[in-house]
């Protein structure tokens, strides 16, 4: 079975110029970011495809969590791409994600090593960051904190 998803996308001009997609609840404008020499206006490749890796991997790690019965109090992502510029060639070189979890309360060390490790294999099971697997290195650098119980 496959899952087909469609976008569209709408550009106004050269290089410099701005445009618009949309695909399903997306909408919005599209450049080149300013450090890159556009103009900056909406999102840009490098953003959605840090998007894409970052949603699709705190997704993974959610659903991991859950079917290991892993009481989770909050689960926040911090998620970091970096594009090399050499000899005006852009790389996307890497995406780091560093999730922040804090486990609910009454579980113990065990559990949080294990979260710890479902926080590592997350980044390999998302479907994107195996799309990626040989052209951009993506990392996981999990903080993982356990609740402490109130007196």
């Amino acid at each position: 079975m496959n899952h087909i998803f469609r976008l569209t996308a709408v550009w106004d001009g050269g290089r410099n110029s701005t445009g618009s997609i949309e695909s399903g609840e997306l909408k919005t404008q599209i450049s080149i970011p300013e450090p890159m020499g556009g103009p900056g206006v909406g999102t840009n490749p490098d953003e959605m495809l840090l998007g894409a890796a970052a949603t699709c991997y705190i997704i993974t790690l959610a659903a991991m969590l859950e079917r290991s019965s892993i009481a989770v109090e909050s689960l926040t992502l911090d998620s970091e791409g970096i594009v090399d510029v050499t000899d005006n060639i852009f790389t996307y070189k890497s995406i780091t994600h560093r999730p922040k979890l804090v486990l609910a309360e009454g579980q113990g060390e065990e559990v949080r090593v294990k979260a710890e490790r479902l926080a590592h294999k997350a980044e390999s099971s998302c479907m994107i960051t195996r799309a990626l697997q040989g052209n951009v290195e993506v990392a996981a650098e999990p903080l993982i904190t356990l609740t402490e119980k109130v007196q």
